[in-house]
């Protein structure tokens, strides 16, 4: 396959990634901007809605495994692109991961434990996987509704549309389960740190969530409209 959408895929995981990073640790008190769960929120969708704006016409602007997953199973990305799409991905997020660490000082790195999306101290199990399972579920329906959806894409708002629903995602959930939706997101901190603690549910609730939803989607939404 091409090189120019693994290179997409790549830059646009950095841009989330790098913002959603940066901005945790600003907000440590090595730091101290100020910025708190809502500037989180913020970074990580402003810099998703850009990232889907600018590299959706090259790569589909998938940027997480998960959302790969969903187009997989519902037939929107063949076989051979699945593995290639989530190494770049997984690589973007380790780059961007390592920006982070090299850019912010190693109190502010230790604080926030290079932005890695963990539990609660209080967040069992079954709550990580439900709310992650949940958050990723309503991330991918954006996806489909706002930019696969032929009744959405005629608005043009993807970019702005998917890049919201994380923002709202990590305000509900971002003192529940650390709001990854995305393993390249968990994936590139906790490879940097050597830190993988609770590392597969955030690879398990993800990827579930978003094949539920693409698969919901595509058969009980878009083959309505299909039959119209």
């Amino acid at each position: 396959m091409k090189i120019q959408p693994l290179f997409a895929e790549f830059l646009g995981t950095f841009y989330l990634c790098f913002a959603g990073i940066a901005a945790i640790l600003g907000t440590t008190p090595a730091i101290g901007s100020g910025a708190g769960i809502v500037g989180i929120a913020l970074a990580h969708g402003l810099a998703l809605s850009v990232a889907v704006s600018v590299f959706g016409g090259i790569s589909g602007a998938h940027f997480n495994p998960a959302v790969t997953a969903g187009f997989f199973v519902t037939g929107r990305l063949p076989a051979s692109r699945v593995v290639p799409y989530v190494v770049a991905q997984l690589l973007g997020a380790t780059a961007a991961a390592a920006a982070c660490r090299a850019v912010f000082p190693i109190e502010a790195v230790a604080q926030a434990q290079l932005g890695i999306p963990l539990p609660a101290p209080w967040a069992t199990t079954v709550v990580v996987l439900a709310a992650e399972f949940i958050m990723t579920f309503l991330l991918m329906t954006s996806i489909f509704g706002t930019a696969v959806d032929g009744r959405g894409t005629v608005v043009k708002i993807g970019g702005f549309g998917i890049g919201l629903t994380v923002a709202f995602d990590i305000l509900a959930g971002g003192a529940v389960t650390g709001a990854s939706m995305n393993p390249a997101r968990s994936f590139g901190p906790a490879a940097v740190l050597n830190m993988w603690s609770w590392h597969w549910a955030y690879w398990v609730a993800p990827i579930a969530g978003a094949c539920a939803a693409a698969v919901i989607y595509d058969k009980l939404l878009l083959k309505e409209e299909k039959r119209t």
